[in-house]
C-alpha cells in the first residue's frame, strides 16, 4: 500500500512540474504578443509584420512546449528563462525585418533589440553552469534561437547587399538537411573555441552591416568576412566528421575517449 501511495505522489509531482514548466512557455508567448502590440502601437506595423510576429510567437510556443513535454524536465530553469527572453527579442526583430519589405524600419530600434539578444547569448550559458541546470534541451533551445536570429539578420542584410548573404543564415539549415541523408554528419563534434568564436561573430558582423554605419562596399566586405569564416568553420567540421566516418568500427569506439582526453588537456578548455 505504501508503494502505491509513493507512486501516486510521484505521478502527482510530475503533473504539477509539467504544468509549471508549460506555464513558463505560455508566459513567454504572452510576452511576445505584448511586445508585438507595443511595436504596432509605437511604429505602426503592416500586415506582413503582424502575421510574421504572430506566426513566430505561436510556432516558438508550440515547438518549445512539445520539446519540454518530451524531455520531462522537473523545472524550466533560470538559464532557459534567459533564452526565452532572447527568443522574445528575436521575435520582435523578425517582425521588424518582415515589415522592412513594406517600409524602412527604425534602424536604432532594430539594432538595439538585436544587440541585447546577442549580449544575452553570453549570459544563459553562464547561468546554466553556475546554477547546475545545464540540459541537452537548454543547449538545443539556445542553439536554435541563435540560428534563427542569424537567418533573420541575413534576410535583412541581403535586401541591400544581395541574396548571397543568405548563405550565412541558411548554411546551418543546409547542414541539418544534409545530415538526414548522410548520417555520419550527426556524430558529435569535439569542443572547439574557434567554432564558438566564429558562430558568435556572425551575429556581430551582420548587425554591423545592418546598422548602416559604414559605406555599402565596407558592409559587403564585413559580410564577406563573416561568410568566409563560416565556410571555413563548417568545412573543417565536415572534414573531421567525414574522416571519423572512415575510421574502422574498432577504432571508432576508442575515438571518443581520445577526444575527451585531448579536450581536457587543451589550454582553451
Amino acid at each position: 500500500m505504501a508503494l502505491i501511495n509513493l507512486n501516486h505522489t510521484d505521478d502527482a509531482y510530475d503533473v504539477c512540474a509539467a504544468r509549471s514548466v508549460q506555464q513558463e512557455t505560455a508566459v513567454g508567448a504572452g510576452a511576445q504578443l505584448v511586445l508585438l502590440a507595443l511595436l504596432g502601437t509605437a511604429i505602426g506595423i503592416g500586415t506582413a509584420g503582424w502575421l510574421t510576429g504572430l506566426a513566430f510567437a505561436f510556432a516558438s510556443w508550440a515547438v518549445l512546449s512539445r520539446a519540454l513535454h518530451r524531455s520531462r524536465l522537473p523545472s524550466f530553469g533560470p538559464a532557459n528563462r534567459v533564452t526565452l527572453g532572447r527568443a522574445t527579442l528575436v521575435g520582435a526583430v523578425t517582425t521588424l525585418v518582415a515589415d522592412s519589405f513594406r517600409d524602412a524600419p527604425p534602424v536604432p530600434l532594430l539594432v538595439g533589440l538585436t544587440a541585447v539578444a546577442l549580449v544575452l547569448d553570453c549570459v544563459d550559458g553562464k547561468v546554466a553552469r553556475r546554477t547546475g541546470t545545464s540540459t541537452a534541451l537548454g543547449a538545443r533551445f539556445d542553439m536554435e534561437v541563435d540560428a534563427f536570429l542569424i537567418l533573420v539578420l541575413s534576410v535583412y542584410v541581403a535586401a541591400d547587399l544581395g541574396p548571397w548573404v543568405l548563405l550565412i543564415g541558411g548554411m546551418r539549415y543546409v547542414f541539418v538537411a544534409a545530415a538526414r541523408v548522410r548520417p555520419w554528419l550527426t556524430a558529435p563534434l569535439p569542443p572547439s573555441t574557434a567554432r564558438k568564436t566564429v558562430a558568435a561573430l556572425q551575429g556581430v558582423l551582420l548587425l554591423l552591416a545592418g546598422a548602416d554605419l559604414l559605406p555599402r562596399a565596407a558592409n559587403a566586405g564585413v559580410v564577406a568576412v563573416a561568410l568566409g569564416l563560416l565556410v571555413w568553420s563548417f568545412g573543417r567540421d565536415v572534414r573531421w566528421l567525414w574522416r571519423r566516418s572512415r575510421v574502422p568500427a574498432t577504432a571508432a569506439r576508442v575515438a571518443p575517449e581520445l577526444v575527451a582526453h585531448r579536450a581536457a588537456a587543451s589550454p582553451c578548455r
